[in-house]
């Protein structure tokens, strides 16, 4: 069986026309629900391809996993793997219009306030149901998942994708903007780095427990650099404006005469390379815990509802003080139009995290 970051790799790979026909293939199967074939997809790209290329183009998408033929002569529709492919990476998020966002302010603002937590957020899964035409339904706070593995790979220049797996097995998919730039490498390490760390802790433990030991990182530099700048070996330079401070070391001579302060300016030098590797690591983590707001489970992607091959869309809705206490969304077909109930769910959640506070 294939890893993740084996999928993710085919997908990259995947030249423009590849993707088009993919994206095509998918948008169809989404509108209809069937086997989409060559002839449908040729109709449909703006750049005339005749059904015998795109049928190649298919049969290679076929072999990457992204797509199968339910029957010998069928067309093809889209995979688990396909789909999350096309969720992450290729999908166009829509917006609720005007009057969308109107009648879900409208409905939410009659929501009776005397009621219990409980019986209003019921009548917000009531609510997304109409709306979706999908079962409405609230689950309990991601917040406190306790991960087994957690894993960040580079989808853009700008971009992340943050797999989360927890320790029932179940699997969350985040994405996330990084520093345009930032090395896939540098996302490799701090993988690694929080795998030896994050077994049984959720992102909050595991931020505080990296916190704790930025604290006594901190606090050991500071005694040392005192310890260096007393005997006049070096001093403090002044704030780039970034929170970065640097330690100038004065002439290499003096340090002949200091070798007892050797040790210690080396040892300096090894704690601003780990305060910076610590920083990245809190910062790629603080990046995870927030993500994007809504979240897509397909499929078995979710012990839920793995047996039904349904799909999972939802988001976190917060307290006053933007704590995630719980999260909204709905259930339905793998087949969702999910760029329309991307923004559905996430524009209810917010409102509902507000009526609630």
């Amino acid at each position: 069986m294939k890893s993740i970051d084996d999928r993710l790799t085919e997908l990259s790979v995947l030249d423009t026309r590849s993707r088009d026909i993919f994206r095509r293939l998918v948008e169809t199967f989404l509108e209809t629900g069937g086997p989409v074939g060559s002839r449908t997809i040729s109709r449909h790209l703006p750049v005339g391809l005749s059904p015998a290329s795109i049928r190649n183009v298919m049969s290679d998408l076929e072999q990457a996993g992204l797509v199968y033929s339910p029957h010998t002569s069928a067309g093809r529709m889209p995979t688990e793997t396909g789909l999350r492919f096309f969720v992450d990476a290729l999908m166009e998020v829509g917006r609720l219009t005007s009057t969308e966002r109107a009648q879900i302010d409208a409905q939410i603002a009659g929501l009776n306030r005397e009621k219990t937590t409980d019986d209003i957020l019921a009548d917000a899964t009531n609510l997304l149901s109409g709306l979706s035409s999908c079962a409405g339904l609230v689950l309990s706070s991601k917040a406190n998942t306790r991960m087994r593995h957690i894993e960040f790979v580079s989808i853009s220049a700008s971009k992340a994708l943050v797999i989360i797996v927890s320790e029932d097995g179940s699997v969350e998919n985040r994405t996330i903007e990084i520093p345009r730039g930032l090395p896939a490498s540098t996302l490799t390490e701090v993988s690694n780095y929080l795998n030896s760390r994050c077994q049984g802790l959720s992102i909050g433990e595991l931020k505080e427990q990296l916190g704790g030991q930025l604290q006594v990182v901190e606090q050991e530099l500071d005694t040392l650099a005192a310890r260096v700048i007393e005997a006049g070996l070096a001093v403090w330079s002044d704030d780039d404006g970034n929170g970065k401070r640097s330690l100038i070391v004065r002439g290499r001579s003096h340090l002949i005469d200091e070798a007892a302060h050797v040790d210690d300016i080396d040892r300096i030098r090894k704690l601003f390379d780990d305060l910076e590797n610590k920083k990245e690591v809190m910062n790629l983590l603080g990046l995870a815990e927030g993500g994007e707001g809504v979240r897509i489970f397909i499929g078995s992607e979710t012990k839920l509802f793995s047996l039904s091959g349904s799909s999972l869309v939802v988001a976190p809705y917060h307290d006053a003080k933007d704590n995630i206490i719980g999260v909204l969304g709905v259930v339905g077909p793998t087949r969702l139009n999910y760029s329309r109930i991307v923004p559905m769910v996430d524009y209810t959640a917010q409102a509902i995290g507000r009526l609630i506070s």
